[in-house]
């Protein structure tokens, strides 16, 4: 039975964070995940960097300034999958908040961030009109600009765990279940199963760190010694993204519905990202998806911004949903609940995190990795984790190109996919056949597949009808 001092228990970007961490400590580790890493909550976020400017409604300053640092050192580690563009926040006459009280909001923004956000500024009317061809004119008084992080988020848990295995005497296992976990003596042994072979292993370890995101409530309620209660207020974010040529965008728009929720419209590229909603949810964590309701609400609340756009659902080039794991706070209100991470121990060597914003992964499981390095005799230092990372993906967001063959093995080979969902999807970046149109207009999708079938086959798991059947 192979033991390790610790083993974390999600492949998401707050269990990639902490894996790395102890990785970069010294500290022997196992990262487990279920599917995919990065392929459920870590994937399916607003693609934002942000220190979140309409949390300082809900006077969570310390948040604020706590993700607006995060985001700005971010930046400047990872250019090639994130970079700081200017967000503009429309104002009309019926507006709940004038454009004097935006511009108090943005300076405090500034602020917060010690003035490392590139300066926001006041747009007039005319201006907006110049610079977001298309917006609504009737009622325009001008907009607030200020600056934010556009992201690649399945991408950076990616080259999080890419670097932790740079260091010796640790590994990550992903499309591997956690069957059981008990107690014998002081060490946790932890029964898995390969997704693939159906092989049930054994490994032991000190301490367990649970990163589950939604599925923390649903997961440690099995596990009899915990005597878990839940903690979890699920909520659902869904996502639409639409071609660039249905609504040609050069900065990103923050738009507010007549309820209240706040959707951002980003252009990225060819495609422009719209989102997201804020549902209650109960159903089945590992098959979410956009509901109609939602799709029409994100659609209508666009049209409403640019009325000559008439936005349709054919215009939807795919959608998409995830789950927050928001903490709850003893109210329903999701819109009110807070973004703060919290640190549970149900037994002395056990750890369970959760709530947070993405922003903010690698500082929330510094308490625990802390913690884990003292355990184990070993000084902690929280800036080994601000090092730049050192693998970075063969195809990056704001530089895509169809990859050759010889990239294809090296994605293989070096980026740990299983399957062909992990290879597209996620090495990839091509959502569905519709993704791969707009980008790869020379060359079909099954085509270019069935092309490198016998080279794919040697590293994934793949059939000829995942070709055929991929959405």
């Amino acid at each position: 039975m192979k033991h390790y001092q610790a083993v974390v228990i999600g492949g998401g970007i707050v269990g990639a964070g902490i894996f790395r961490d102890l990785a970069l400590h010294g500290v022997e580790a196992l990262l487990i995940e279920k599917n995919d890493f990065s392929s459920q909550t870590s994937q399916s976020s607003s693609k934002l960097l942000h220190g979140g400017i309409r949390y300082l409604e809900n006077m969570d300053f310390e948040l604020v300034f706590e993700a607006l640092h995060e985001k700005n050192l971010l930046l400047s580690l990872l250019p090639h999958l994130a970079h700081e563009v200017p967000f503009y926040l429309p104002v009309y006459s019926d507006a709940k908040r004038p454009l004097w009280m935006i511009k108090i909001g943005m300076f405090l923004y500034d602020l917060l961030s010690s003035f490392q956000n590139s300066p926001h500024r006041i747009s007039s009317a005319d201006n907006v009109l110049k610079e977001i061809p298309g917006l609504k004119k009737t009622g325009l008084k001008g907009a607030g600009v200020y600056y934010d992080g556009v992201m690649d988020d399945a991408k950076i848990t990616l080259e999080v765990i890419y670097d932790a295995l740079k260091e010796a005497n640790v590994k990550a296992m992903s499309h591997v279940e956690v069957v059981d976990v008990t107690i014998s003596g002081k060490l946790n042994i932890i029964q898995i199963k390969d997704q693939f072979t159906k092989e049930i292993s054994t490994v032991s370890s000190d301490q367990v760190i649970y990163a589950l995101g939604p599925f923390t409530d649903r997961f440690l309620s099995k596990i009899p010694m915990y005597n878990w209660q839940n903690i979890l207020l699920p909520s659902k974010g869904s996502h639409i993204w639409i071609k660039a040529d249905d609504l040609p965008l050069t900065f990103p728009i923050v738009i507010t519905t007549n309820d209240g929720r706040v959707i951002f419209v980003i252009p990225h590229g060819d495609r422009v990202l719209v989102g997201t909603t804020e549902v209650p949810f109960d159903g089945d964590y590992f098959n979410v998806q956009a509901g109609l309701d939602e799709i029409n609400y994100l659609l209508n609340a666009v049209n409403n911004y640019f009325p000559t756009a008439q936005l349709k659902r054919e215009h939807i080039l795919s959608s998409f949903a995830g789950i927050r794991p928001l903490v709850s706070e003893g109210n329903n209100s999701l819109g009110k609940t807070s973004r703060e991470h919290k640190i549970y121990q149900p037994m002395s060597n056990t750890f369970v995190i959760a709530g947070g914003k993405y922003t903010t992964f690698r500082i929330m499981g510094q308490e625990i990795t802390r913690q884990i390095c003292h355990l184990h005799g070993k000084s902690y230092n929280q800036d080994f984790s601000k090092k730049p990372l050192r693998t970075k993906s063969l195809v990056t967001p704001f530089a895509w190109h169809r990859p050759t063959s010889e990239e294809l093995k090296n994605i293989c080979i070096n980026e740990m996919p299983k399957t062909f969902e992990d290879l597209v999807i996620r090495r990839l970046s091509i959502s569905n056949r519709a993704h791969w149109n707009l980008r790869s207009k020379d060359i079909e999708f099954n085509d270019f597949f069935i092309e490198h079938f016998d080279l794919l086959k040697n590293y994934i798991q793949i059939s000829k009808e995942d070709i055929i059947n991929f959405l």
